[in-house]
């Protein structure tokens, strides 16, 4: 969601700010803001709706010199994106400035009380309410103010708090939502994201639900919301800044797809031995438990939710046990039975989703052991969990996900396998058959990328159409899901994702020349029933874009367009064949001049409900 970053140093603080910025722009984009103190101790704010250049051009020659400030890129929730909803807001005094991520959910209540005793709110936001409540308590320390402001406050939130009397002090805290503070030498950062700081240190501290972060040059200190200090330790960041910039490609979406290569070898690395046996460190201490379970949860949103069809199938597959995919924000208010019994496997990007966390943790209130699946170390979901299973695939910025995508799919089918082998279900043969497949993977996604050569052309081709029709059946339907999702994404283009037998059940009304069919048809064991689907497409029109296995001598005969890839387990085949729809999905969207890395109304991680 929003971008939050904060410096407090003998440095001069409004480029670090806006450098921080420019790295959380994925996060929010719908405004931005800054508030510096400057030497004089005088307060300057300025904030403007859109993108930070509009930002950036409204402060340029005019940014005062200061030591201190904090900055905020927006997603809007609460009121319009607009200058006057954008962050930084201020109280009555114009002392405080605060910059909010999450949702106050009696901010109605809050603000109608305010206003009852003579405050004067400007805004349309909830965040506004919160500086109010610290002016109400503030008397002469801010961290106390803050924690006086918490303690009326119900809801998710990331904070940064500033004062313009106390000159050198930022003050944060983080319920819910994610927020990390930088240790430098002589100088302190806060950040959503440890992207936004990585460039002046590697040294961070990963705040927990409740903590209340003081932060001066020289150090930092945190307590509770009652104030009683806590210890959390220090972590060293062993990715580099360059790690998340764009290395010479026009799009941070088309680098990620190009880094999947790599981050599929680093998602298997240390799983799957040099003699194919596949061998789950993170689960050693679950042998017995897993053993017990007599069903599985999987928890996800989005394109996670995707990726966890597949796992579903695959443990049901090999384990012979009830597994089902759920829907994170649907879970909670028509939960299955949970008991000690049930395995939950929570799978999300960033380990930060409010819709994923909020279930799993009433999943682990009823008794249920829990798996995390998350690409981010320190995310509030690895606190949730009896074990984590990192994706290992670096930082990820474009909004469009694309190498967690492949890395989710993976990381669960080796869950799934380890889970089969415990329970003594993963013969020696089918072991060995999917490690060796995992270990080709990196290179035939390699393979996939490199043959997809015809796709700009392919996209420039289509890019007229009414909408798309993507199908799929068994482990090919998560794929299908997600490469309609992809190209809704970027390109704004309308497609829909269905299983291919679902087809004759109503949404064939919708194809016609104008509307093609894109079928995920690599080899499995439905392959011919995705034929005769794909054929009754056909009879109505509709044009036929297959990706299709290597080495199928039939597929020509069906459709109007191939996407060739590598041959590979059938598990595995979602992994292979989302490369070219992701291309498709990305090259539609160049030619039809949309923001690929920041697509409208989205933002790459939901904190909020």
């Amino acid at each position: 969601m929003c971008g939050i970053v904060g410096y407090t140093g003998p440095r001069e603080a409004g480029p670090i700010l806006i450098e921080g910025l420019k790295r959380l722009e994925y996060r929010g984009y719908d405004s931005a803001g800054i508030a510096l103190v400057d030497d004089a101790g005088d307060l300057f704010v300025e904030k403007k709706a859109g993108k930070l250049a509009n930002l950036q051009t409204a402060i340029a020659d005019r940014t005062p010199h200061a030591a201190i400030g904090l900055a905020h890129t927006r997603w809007a929730t609460h009121g319009r994106p607009n200058d006057l909803n954008a962050h930084p807001h201020q109280d009555c005094t114009g002392d405080i400035t605060v910059i909010h991520n999450g949702i106050i959910e009696n901010f109605r209540e809050l603000r109608d009380g305010l206003e009852a005793r003579g405050h004067t709110l400007t805004s349309e936001t909830d965040t506004e309410a919160i500086a109010h409540l610290i002016e109400e308590a503030y008397a002469g320390d801010l961290a106390d103010a803050v924690r006086d402001a918490l303690r009326r406050v119900r809801g998710a939130y990331a904070l940064a708090v500033m004062h313009r009397a106390e000159p050198d002090r930022l003050i944060g805290a983080r319920m819910d939502v994610p927020l990390v503070v930088g240790v430098g030498d002589g100088e302190s950062f806060l950040a959503s994201d440890v992207a936004a700081i990585l460039a002046h240190t590697d040294q961070v501290i990963f705040l927990e639900e409740g903590d209340v972060a003081d932060l001066r040059p020289w150090g930092v200190t945190i307590t509770d919301v009652a104030g009683s200090p806590i210890e959390r330790a220090v972590s060293t960041i062993d990715w580099t800044p360059e790690a998340a910039e764009k290395g010479g490609y026009e799009h941070f979406m088309l680098k990620e797809m190009h880094e999947q290569p790599t981050a599929l070898l680093q998602a298997i690395t240390g799983r799957v031995t040099a003699d194919d046996r596949i061998e789950v460190l993170e689960l050693a201490e679950l042998g017995d438990l897993l053993r017990t379970i007599d069903r599985v949860e999987l928890i996800a949103c989005g394109t996670a939710y995707y990726a966890s069809l597949v796992g579903a199938a695959a443990i049901q597959d090999w384990v012979g046990i009830p597994a089902r995919a759920n829907i994170g924000s649907e879970f909670r208010y028509s939960p299955p039975p949970l008991d000690e019994r049930t395995l939950v496997i929570a799978v999300t990007q960033s380990g930060e989703t409010a819709d994923t966390i909020a279930p799993t943790r009433l999943a682990r209130e009823r008794g249920c052991p829990v798996i995390a699946v998350t690409n981010t170390v320190g995310s509030a979901i690895t606190r949730e969990a009896a074990a984590v299973l990192f994706l290992q695939a670096g930082p990820e910025i474009a909004v469009a996900a694309s190498k967690t995508f492949v890395t989710q799919v993976t990381t669960v089918v080796i869950l799934a396998a380890a889970i089969a082998k415990a329970r003594g279900r993963l013969g020696v043969e089918q072991e060995l058959e999917l490690g060796a497949a995992l270990r080709r993977l990196p290179k035939q996604a390699q393979t996939a990328l490199d043959s997809a050569s015809g796709v700009p052309e392919l996209a420039r081709r289509y890019v007229n159409s009414r909408g798309f029709m993507f199908v799929g059946r068994g482990y090919t339907y998560p794929a299908a899901l997600e490469g309609a999702l992809k190209l809704k994404e970027v390109s704004y283009v309308h497609a829909e994702g269905y299983a291919a037998g679902e087809l004759k059940h109503g949404p064939i009304s919708l194809l016609d020349a104008e509307v093609p069919l894109v079928a995920v048809a690599t080899r499995s064991s439905v392959y011919d029933k995705l034929i005769s689907n794909v054929m009754e497409g056909r009879a109505r029109d509709a044009r036929v874009i297959a990706v299709a296995s290597e080495g199928d001598v039939q597929i020509e005969r069906f459709a109007d367009e191939v996407l060739w890839v590598p041959d590979t387990h059938e598990a595995l085949s979602p992994v292979l064949a989302i490369i070219p729809l992701q291309l498709f999905a990305y090259h539609t969207a160049i030619a039809r001049g949309t923001d690929v890395d920041q697509p409208r109304n989205l933002a790459k991680s939901v904190t909020v409900e």
